[in-house]
């Protein structure tokens, strides 16, 4: 039995009156200090798919203070498919913080009142999405793996991980607009850019006053500084599960990872035991991942697991049940002892290395 969601097909639903003036998909652009988050383009890409079936525009919201980064981030948000953006500046907005943005985002959107609005699910997209689906009294869907259309309704079809990833549900707004939603960070793929693509620019300026906030930003740590890992930008990624026995066998991931020059990752049940920290962590509860290659030993495939990795360009899986789970998407399988085979491909990885580095 598949576990993919069944094809939406919506219910009968007529939208009111009132709501049938919000149009539009979408994207609330992600940046700091200029830099803009990857998964915000990647949700531009979506939304283009998304409001192409509704017939409609794909909007950007850019936040921050006035600045050539935020001019560059405009431009971007063109090339990735956006036709309007919505550049909103304003002191108040050079750092993120909870307050004024959901106070400009829930103004802008009462303004121009948009159908579905997408944030990416980091941790500064979580927090501003529920600031203002609460504040807006409208729906959210958090964590989505897929988005679509339903086409009877025009509604937003949002599937989902559900009782503890055991299953995909796919949830709709109805009676509410915006439609909200977040995705996690290489859940969609990455569109290609197309830097002849121009379109709009909405300039906003809220006026806000720095005495209305009582939060204040005193630094910023970025998260190169920390020392923990960063699986959702790795290319390459060794995870580790049940099958690995004990704690000290994980280092056999650490050790064909450092080969490879990738990140080592687990399963929940290792994390659970105490084997690692939950930065690791690949699945619903952790991280979602895209490398260009994932090699999975000793993990069974259970789809808490197989929603954070699947979309990986290249599964390897290493485990001694030629019935389990993994095998049923991976790309390629290996039955045998994670023990044995992790050492021998890190010598022979190490070994072919060592040969095209003496070749060139």
């Amino acid at each position: 039995m598949s576990d993919a969601p069944a094809k939406p097909q919506g219910r009968k639903f007529q939208l009111p009156e009132h709501l049938k003036v919000y149009q539009g998909v979408w994207v609330i652009v992600e940046q700091e200090r200029g830099q803009p988050h990857s998964v915000s383009w990647e949700l531009v890409g979506e939304a283009r798919k998304l409001a192409d079936k509704l017939g409609v525009e794909v909007g950007a919201v850019v936040l921050g203070a006035a600045s050539p980064s935020l001019d560059a981030i405009c431009a971007q948000a063109f090339g990735f498919g956006a036709d309007v953006v919505y550049k909103v500046t304003d002191p108040c907005l050079s750092e993120y913080r909870t307050e004024p943005y959901a106070k400009v985002m829930t103004d802008v959107v009462n303004t121009y009142k948009p159908e579905i609005v997408l944030l990416g699910a980091t941790t500064l997209g979580r927090d501003l999405a529920g600031a203002i689906a609460t504040t807006l009294t409208t729906g959210l869907t958090a964590d989505c793996t897929e988005l679509d259309i339903y086409a009877d309704n025009r509604s937003l079809a949002a599937t989902r991980p559900t009782f503890g990833g055991t299953l995909l549900c796919t949830i709709q707004t109805l009676a509410y607009r915006p439609q909200m939603a977040t995705v996690r960070p290489r859940v969609m793929s990455m569109p290609a850019r197309d830097e002849s693509r121009v379109g709009r620019v909405i300039e906003v300026t809220p006026h806000l006053t720095e005495d209305d906030f009582v939060t204040k930003v005193l630094s910023f740590i970025a998260d190169r500084e920390q020392n923990e890992a960063q699986l959702a930008f790795a290319d390459v990624i060794v995870a580790g599960g049940k099958g690995l026995g004990k704690p000290e066998n994980l280092q056999l991931c650490f050790d064909l990872a450092k080969v490879l020059g990738g990140e080592v990752g687990v399963s929940r049940p290792l994390v659970q035991a105490g084997w690692t920290t939950n930065d690791r962590q690949v699945g619903q509860t952790g991280k979602t991942v895209r490398p260009t290659l994932y090699i999975a030993a000793g993990i069974s495939g259970a789809i808490q697991h197989r929603v954070g990795m699947e979309k990986s360009d290249l599964i390897l899986a290493i485990n001694t049940d030629p019935n389990a789970p993994i095998f049923d998407f991976a790309h390629q399988g290996i039955v045998g002892d994670a023990l044995k085979i992790l050492p021998a491909l890190t010598a022979a990885f190490s070994k072919k290395l060592a040969v095209n580095r003496m070749a060139s």
